[in-house]
């Protein structure tokens, strides 16, 4: 990596506040998980229309329709993150990141199905001993998370097309620190609708669709020695569409387009301060972050009748652009190529266990206007699964 002078000291505190508040995202289309499953990230998130375990009530409930299940299925699994960082160099020291999920679905009768998810859509932090935006010691810690409780059901309609939606109860929590000033951990809540459709055009062929709205936060508040500070942090609105396809016994292929609507939430962020208050914290925080449209492709071969194998491809450009490096030194979210590998293996007809690994390519963004920072991310992240269904 190209490394770059450092700015003026001058420079540190506006830019430390503006970096430090900066969304800290967990990975890895944007601050979006490709998947909160073994199952789902062995597909490289391609996932919508042909859903395979409980989870997909988290990111398309009418899938709960299609699981082949005669009472219940029951999915948890945990995965670890290790996405190295660097700014203009200098690497993080938080490295390691545990993302537990689950979900249960419980078939009613032949047209009604119930279920529930829970895992981290976002979330992490930095901890940067000095970012070189200044001589000496300008250190950058942060964390932040992102996890959603989602109650939903499925509905068939008919043998060919099932409906379903959630009500997504979310939970952030956020804490700071930079050279300027600590805000310590605080949190809020919110809410927000999902919606889905899985339709089957043909016998090996089946469409998917799945509708986030906007995730409506409550305002983050701190209370410190100037004053009040608050701020209002949303998720964005998403759109995926995906197609699925069985040309033969055993094998499913499926593409998925997904929308993120960044800009809707992250492009300026309000901050209330108190007033007269003419400190190092801005304002609003320019974020910039661009929308940003997904593609993913995967495939998966059964191998034997106790064993499926998995792989698959995600591509989304970076959110951040080099014009807005230096307001998201706190949120490195640059990746844009990642590939997948799983697999599944069944140890009895109710219990199996998936396996599966994400290498997000390692991708850089250097800024286009002073001081020239460069901000880096690379990932690898590693899911288990446990599957009990019957």
């Amino acid at each position: 990596m190209t490394s770059h002078p450092k700015a003026g000291a001058l420079a540190v505190l506006p830019l430390a506040a503006l970096a430090a508040f900066a969304p800290h995202a967990a990975a890895t289309n944007g601050d979006q998980m490709l998947g909160l499953s073994a199952i789902q990230n062995g597909m490289a998130g391609a996932v919508v229309a042909a859903p395979q375990d409980a989870t997909t009530v988290l990111v398309n409930p009418a899938g709960m329709a299609e699981l082949k299940i005669k009472d219940v299925r029951f999915d948890l699994g945990v995965g670890f993150l290790n996405p190295p960082r660097r700014v203009n160099g200098q690497e993080s020291d938080s490295n390691l990141y545990m993302m537990p999920a689950g979900a249960a679905n419980f078939r009613v009768n032949d047209r009604l199905t119930l279920g529930m998810g829970l895992g981290g859509l976002s979330g992490m932090g930095v901890d940067f001993a000095d970012t070189a935006a200044a001589p000496g010691n300008q250190a950058v810690v942060t964390t932040k998370q992102f996890f959603k409780v989602a109650p939903g059901f499925a509905y068939r309609i008919s043998d060919r097309l099932a409906l379903g939606a959630t009500v997504n109860l979310n939970y952030q929590s956020l804490a700071l620190s930079t050279p300027a000033y600590t805000l310590p951990q605080t949190q809020g809540f919110g809410w927000g609708v999902t919606a889905g459709v899985v339709w089957k055009l043909a016998d090996a062929v089946q469409l998917g669709a799945a509708w986030s709205s906007k995730q409506r936060m409550s305002e983050l508040e701190w209370n410190t020695a100037a004053g009040k500070f608050s701020m209002r942090m949303d998720a964005p609105q998403t759109l995926a569409v995906g197609l699925a396809w069985r040309p033969a016994q055993g094998l499913l292929v499926e593409a998925d387009v997904k929308r993120i609507w960044f800009s809707q939430v992250l492009d300026r962020v309000a901050v209330e301060r108190p007033a007269g208050y003419a400190g190092p914290i801005p304002a609003a925080m320019p974020f910039g972050w661009s929308d940003q449209t997904v593609f993913a492709v995967a495939a998966q071969k059964d191998i034997g009748d106790r064993m499926q194998l998995r792989a698959g491809f995600n591509y989304g450009k970076s959110p951040i652009e080099p014009g807005n490096v230096n307001t998201n030194i706190g949120s490195l979210a640059v990746v844009e190529k990642h590939l997948s590998v799983g697999l599944t293996r069944r140890f009895s007809d109710k219990v199996s266990g998936s396996f599966s690994w994400v290498h997000a390519f390692k991708n850089d963004v250097t800024s286009n206007v002073a001081p020239l920072n460069t901000i880096e991310l690379e990932q690898n992240i590693v899911n288990f699964q446990v599957s009990y269904q019957f």
